[in-house]
């Protein structure tokens, strides 16, 4: 059993692409499909699907390499904000990932976001993890 879902799901993810697998899944959860949506809307990961059997349903995630090199999309992904010291920022003291490159994902009042569209809509809230 593990205590942080959101750090398990990263590191699915983080251990899929060292191994070189093209899919992962990972148990589902609200807040995993929307991490999930953010990451495909950016171009960290190739596609993904919803798979809804059993209790929990499962989230079913194709990663992307680089064709010629075979190097994974994701150089890093890092949990920022942990159950036992939780990170939060005002949309002034929201971070710049690799100044502006990479992608901070941001759990607001309004929904999971990226860091620019807190900053555009001018709210803060809790640091999930950040992506690059």
């Amino acid at each position: 059993m593990y205590t942080d879902p959101i750090a398990d799901y990263l590191t699915r993810i983080r251990n899929a692409q060292m191994a070189g697998h093209k899919v992962v899944e990972i148990p589902a959860s609200n807040l995993k499909k929307e991490m999930t949506r953010i990451l495909f809307d950016k171009g960290y990961i190739l596609n993904f699907k919803f798979v809804d059997e059993g209790y929990q349903g499962s989230i079913k995630i194709a990663l992307r390499y680089d064709s010629k090199s075979k190097r994974p999309a994701i150089s890093e992904i890092k949990r920022v904000s942990t159950p036992g010291l939780r990170r939060y920022a005002g949309p002034a003291d929201l971070p710049r990932v690799l100044n502006g490159l990479g992608v901070c994902i941001v759990s607001t009042s309004k929904g999971l976001m990226t860091d620019k569209e807190a900053r555009q809509m001018n709210i803060g809230g809790e640091l999930i993890c950040t992506v690059y």
